[in-house]
């Protein structure tokens, strides 16, 4: 038993982090403090002010427990790392899916790559001792792409990954070369330093500076108009063209050049968003906006304190100045933590005049805008979503639904039967659940056998699944089958349930298996669920979801047939070429993408393919124009 008033008493005085859990043994809230004994012991004082949030959980703290660090800065680590885990039911949490694109300059190479990038996991990861160079992060990542191959154009940096010098003359130069967009460091034909130099340029380019490379680009097209060298010059001008649309892209917002965050919020008595404006080398490339949950109770500059800390610890360029909409707590702390994670002094500043403080109106009047739009689109959403669940499930006389799986069966006159498994949780599709069955066991056109296996084998991986999680008393679940669903759909009437049932019944497993009825033009009509057949309005939300699932199998289903239909005539053609095995079909395949491209292709064409030598690329071609021989 957990005598609350026992583990006060032992509680330090140093700081740390302290986690409260439930009843249920859940985590419900973390925080940090610089004195664990005074901080919390607060919580358990009867103090008017702390605000009905607080009150609430604290009711709810069943035991607590804490984590003593060398200091704050320990601690703040800590309890940024243990929300993230842990993601407890009182703290504000930054609700932020999306990754962001990056351009990301491999500095710790011999000779380094410009790069897209999303995975900060070798940024955040310091035993990998990533030395690369980020810039960004950009809203468009498209745009992005464009500007990544645009430096490839201009200073012809290595796009592959070999690993250099290690590798240097072991393979042919790729096509990067001889369409001049690579001076082949793999082949040596660019000094270490005369690269490095290129590199340096590049930078400089991502930094700003266009002006120089507009300038020697302009005078080489000016040289090859002048020998009357037309296409070379038309190719000068539409890369002059390209850089000076990305340079006129940017807006000044800044005249000192440095690399700022303009951060904002808006929010009402549930929700919080964050608007940030993304200001680098004193240039506007981009804005954002960020949710906050868990608001409730909390003011302004509390949600602020939380986004920076959750925010910037996962993000790998940090700006030399973060401008807040209002004074936050722990300033000095998170200066220096910031200041740790770039290797450069990071300030954060409230500003009072000028025009950082119009930058910061502007953001907090976007974060509005964002508020008051999404909330109707929030309500939609929910509408589609979370309202057409509950519909079904009182359609069917359910309490709730959570997760929902649809089954599908496709081939073609018996050919390749494949079975499909889509997931909805909460009306909304979990494709990392989705699953792809090859059927083993039938191999004529027989759906309700078809049926049978695919069921079968998802629930028997399920169970064993489940086994293996009892027998090595782990608590996590690994894999999509150990989750079991609310409601199992079936692509068809009585015939497809009672396959399902039957399946289920064999494994004493009790799951509610509803049928989609089809009228006799293929369109769903009604459910089938517990012998009767339920009408459903064609109108209704539930409904629609109903034949977003119903399509969202069969698609997937069919996906797949053509995938395996695909890959078997592939196949019997490429393995009839001598010479030509499983690497080199698929070195072939991976070069040319499609057969026909192989069937067109010549000799020296062949060649290039790494792995294709000149008497099999000549086997090639004369297998596919033996006609043409003769």
């Amino acid at each position: 038993m957990f005598d609350v008033t026992e583990e006060l008493r032992k509680l330090p005085n140093s700081p740390g982090v302290y986690i409260m859990h439930d009843a249920d043994d859940t985590i419900i809230y973390v925080g940090k403090a610089v004195n664990l004994h005074n901080r919390v012991r607060s919580y358990f004082r009867k103090i008017v002010g702390r605000g009905p949030q607080i009150d609430i959980m604290v009711k709810q703290i069943a035991r607590f427990e804490y984590i003593v660090t060398d200091s704050e800065l320990e601690a703040l680590v800590l309890e940024n790392n243990l929300i993230k885990e842990h993601s407890p039911k009182y703290n504000t949490m930054l609700k932020d899916d999306k990754t962001y694109p990056y351009i990301k300059v491999t500095m710790g190479e011999d000779y380094p790559r410009i790069l897209f990038s999303r995975d900060m996991q070798n940024f955040t990861d310091k035993r990998k001792n990533d030395r690369s160079k980020y810039f960004g992060p950009y809203t468009s990542a498209a745009a992005v792409k464009d500007t990544i191959e645009l430096m490839n154009k201009l200073y012809q940096i290595r796009t592959c990954n070999r690993k250099l010098p290690r590798d240097i003359g072991i393979e042919r130069p790729c096509l990067n070369y001889h369409i001049k967009q690579c001076l082949a460091p793999c082949q040596g034909y660019i000094s270490k330093e005369e690269y490095r130099e290129r590199v340096e340029q590049a930078l400089d380019f991502l930094n700003g500076n266009y002006k120089p490379i507009l300038q020697e680009i302009e005078q080489k097209m000016n040289e090859a108009s002048e020998k009357l060298d037309y296409e070379e010059a038309i190719r000068y001008r539409d890369l002059y063209n390209n850089v000076n649309s990305v340079a006129q892209k940017q807006k000044i917002t800044d005249s000192d050049g440095e690399d700022k965050d303009i951060i904002a919020l808006a929010k009402d008595e549930n929700d919080a968003v964050v608007q940030v404006f993304f200001v680098r080398d004193g240039k506007l490339i981009g804005r954002e906006h960020f949710y906050m949950t868990h608001v409730s109770g909390y003011d302004n500059a509390q949600i602020l304190l939380d986004f920076v800390k959750q925010f910037y610890a996962g993000t790998p360029f940090i700006p030399r100045e973060l401008i807040l909409q209002e004074e936050i707590a722990d300033v000095e702390i998170l200066e220096k933590w910031l200041s740790t994670k770039k290797g450069r002094r990071v300030y954060l500043r409230v500003p009072k005049k000028g025009s950082k403080e119009k930058l910061v109106e502007l953001a907090a009047q976007n974060a509005q805008l964002v508020l008051s739009r999404d909330k109707e689109r929030i309500k939609r959403e929910e509408g589609r979503t979370i309202g057409a669940v509950r519909e079904i499930a009182g359609l069917l006389g359910m309490e709730s639904i959570y997760r929902m799986e649809a089954f599908d069966i496709s081939n073609i006159s018996g050919f390749a039967n494949v079975g499909s498994m889509v997931v909805y949780e909460k009306g909304k599709p979990k494709r990392s659940d989705y699953r792809k069955f090859k059927i083993q066991s039938v191999s004529g056109p027989d759906d309700y056998a078809c049926m049978k296996e695919v069921l079968t084998r998802r629930f028997v991986h399920g169970m064993e699944e489940r086994e293996e999680l009892d027998r090595k008393q782990l608590d996590n679940e690994y894999g999509s089958f150990t989750k079991f669903p609310d409601l199992l759909l079936m692509d068809g009437g009585k015939g497809q349930v009672n396959i399902a049932l039957q399946v289920l019944e064999e494994l004493r497993i009790n799951i509610p298996v509803c049928g989609m009825v089809k009228d006799d033009n293929h369109r769903t009509r009604g459910l089938y669920y517990n012998n009767i057949e339920i009408p459903i309005d064609t109108h209704s939300e539930g409904f629609k979801l109903i034949t977003r699932i119903q399509d969202e199998a069969h698609r997937f289903a069919i996906e797949y047939h053509r995938s395996l239909r695909s890959k078997a005539q592939v196949k019997s053609m490429l393995d009839d070429i001598p010479g030509i095995g499983p690497a080199r079909r698929k070195a072939l395949m991976k070069y040319f993408k499609s057969i026909d491209e192989i069937k067109n292709a010549e000799v020296e064409k062949l060649c290039e393919v790494p792995e294709i030598p000149e008497h099999i690329a000549r086997q090639v071609y004369d297998f596919f124009h033996t006609d043409s021989i003769d």
